[in-house]
Parts: C-alpha cells; structure tokens; sequence
C-alpha cells in the first residue's frame, strides 16, 4: 500500500501523521511511503530524516492525495484538502465531524473512506486514539488558564497557586475523564483549589482514590455546575461523548453572572464546546472575551507542543495504520470491531450513529457497507 502524509495545514498546526521512526517500521511491513516536504519541521524532522526512513519526500500534496492508497494526518482536512479526496481512498485522522456539517457534507460527496481517530475503541471501552492527545490538552489547559489569569492578559490577576497568606484561584474542572484527570494533575502541582464535577460516581470515586484531600469531587447537576462555575476563578471544560457533539453545560446566563476577569478553557471545543458561549479559536489569536469572561477556545492545543504530542499520538495509531495496510482497509475493519468504530464514512454513507443523529444523516450500518 501507498500512504501519503501531507503537511498539516491548520492555523499553527505542527503536528505530523507519522514521525520518521513510524515510516521507517511501516516501510519494513512492504509498504511505500509519500511525505510533503517540511512535513516534520514542527517536531524538529528533517525531509533526509524522512528519506532516511525510506519515504519518497514529494513538494506537491495533490501529488501525494492523487496517488496514495491512504493518507495519514492528524487535524481534520480542510476544504483544500477534502477537494483532493477520491473515492476508496482511505482517510485516518482527526474529524470530529459531529460539530461541522461542511466537512461532512464535503466527505460524503468524496466517496472516500474516513477513519476517524477519535472514535476508535478499546475492549475496554476507552477512546485510545484520543487519550494521548486529551492528557496533552488536559495538562495543557491549566498552563494555559493560569496564563489568562495574569492581568496583562486580561485576568484577574491571580496566580493559580497563591503564596502563604493569600488564597490560590479556585478551579472548576468539568469531567474526570483524561483531560480532567491531567488538568487536575498540573493543577494539584501548582497549589490551587481544585473542584471537579463529573456525573459518574464510579469516576468520581476512582479520582478521590487518587487524588485524595487534595482536590474536591461533586456530582454533577445543573445546580452544583452553576454554584461552582460562578464561583470559579478558572473553569476547564473536559467533557465528552464519543462522536457526538459536546453537552451545553455552561449557559450564557453562567457565563454573564461569572466573575469579571475568569477564564473558560474550553477543551471540548473540537467537539463544538461546552460552554454556550465558546467559539474555536487558533494559537495565533488564542482568546477573546464575553462579558469580562476570557474564553480561550483553540481547537488544537496540543499542535502547539508538537513533538510530544507526536510522538504520543504515533504510539497508538502505528499499530492501526499497519493494519489497514497490511490486511487492506476492508479486511482491516471486518477483523476488528474497535477498529470499525472509527469508521464515520463510506461511500457516501454515515457509518457513525452519533454524526448521523446530531447531523440529520441517515445511519448506515458499517458492517453491511463492509460486506461488498
């Protein structure tokens, strides 16, 4: 098989599909390898690290889109990109198509075979694509928050941690899943006053029994969302649900009785956000302001550390992009059904419920498309 890896072409995005190291283990599986020049630049590869590897280093992306059997990136294609598609052609990255109607319009009409990260499984029931980008966002987030906080930024003016004789901010972390397990591992590091509200009591009792007395755990319900958003110095928004668009659990009313100068980092924003009042924003203008509230809403917060998140995200989709290539996309996804959950288009069809449902689409069975 032959797998392109275009550069990524999202405002300051610097990630890459594959590092030289994956397509040096991907070229001894038989297969060949197109990458864009200056691909790797982000994480510090060069275009000889990648032809050391065995890939073929090609300037032209409609190059790479015309012939490659399967293209591996890792933000969802935008329109340049999407108008490169053909059909059959394999598509294996970030889509997160539930919030974006254009995008999934664009990939239906291709015909192409879309595979998106973030809804691949586990036995045990995880998102293992998405874990190591949500830690990333997750660890990220709390950097980020305490950032806004400063003044000069528009803040408060509180430093998340406080010092002997003044209170630390309050933190208000919306889910205990990855990204609020990793905020509330940075927040705990850097001394603040840590409330996290998730609506799973197995969930919250696996975050008291590692974190103990150092953060707070409530259930959520709309009333302890509100009392504990108003009171926030800094809200994190860590929600999610597998393929879907991301619940409204903070209202505009919220946002307007909040206090002057808090900050939402909204890292569910890829999945449309959290907070009713959250729009995507890029590394190149992070933030903006609502009602004296900073909202800071960019939709790939681990493009801006792109080495790390590299390499982790490679670690858990080199085995999955082996496999379609070695056994074939369609041998590849009837042989695993966690691997066919990530299956969101085919043909023309939705083959994810979730996109069907939030975009009006009717669902197509993945198995049936499969049976051809």
């Amino acid at each position: 098989m032959l797998i392109g890896v275009p550069k990524e072409i999202k405002n300051h995005e610097y990630r890459v599909g594959l590092a030289p190291s994956s397509v040096r283990e991907v070229i001894a599986h038989g297969h060949d390898v197109q990458v864009q020049a200056n691909a790797g630049e982000g994480i510090g590869a060069t275009d000889d690290d990648y032809r050391s590897a065995g890939a073929a280093v090609i300037d032209d992306p409609s190059h790479i889109f015309s012939e490659a059997d399967m293209i591996v990136k890792v933000k969802e294609p935008l329109e340049p990109e999407r108008k490169l598609l053909r059909e059959d052609q394999v598509l294996f990255t970030y889509l997160h198509l539930a919030p974006d109607p254009e995008q999934t319009s664009d990939l239906v009409e291709s015909g192409a075979v879309c595979i998106a990260y973030e809804t691949v499984t586990s036995p045990s029931g995880g998102l293992p694509l998405l874990a190591p980008m949500s830690k990333v966002a997750g660890r990220m987030a709390i950097q980020a928050g305490a950032h806004c906080l400063e003044h000069p930024h528009g803040g408060r003016g509180i430093l998340l941690g406080g010092v002997p004789g003044v209170d630390p901010a309050k933190v208000v972390i919306l889910g205990a899943g990855m990204v609020g397990t990793h905020a509330t591992h940075i927040a705990v590091g850097m001394g603040a006053d840590i409330w996290v509200i998730d609506r799973n009591t197995d969930v919250l009792e696996s975050h008291w029994q590692q974190f103990g007395r150092s953060t707070n755990s409530v259930f959520s319900t709309r009333d302890a969302v509100e009392h504990h958003v108003l009171e926030a110095d800094l809200v994190i928004g860590g929600v999610l649900i597998p393929g879907a668009a991301a619940p409204k659990l903070v209202t505009a009313d919220m946002v307007h009785g909040m206090k002057a100068g808090s900050v939402i980092v909204d890292v569910a924003i890829d999945q449309g956000g959290c907070c009713e009042t959250s729009k995507p924003t890029t590394h190149a203008e992070p933030t903006y302001v609502v009602d004296g509230v900073v909202h800071y809403c960019v939709a790939n917060m681990p493009g801006g550390v792109p080495r790390t998140s590299t390499y982790a995200l490679n670690n858990v989709t080199l085995p999955h992009v082996l496999k379609l290539a070695d056994a074939g996309y369609r041998q590849a996804l009837r042989d695993d059904p966690h691997l066919r959950n990530g299956l969101n288009v085919h043909g023309g069809n939705i083959t994810c419920q979730e996109v069907a449902s939030a975009l009006g689409y009717d669902f197509t069975d993945p198995v049936e498309v499969l049976k051809n």
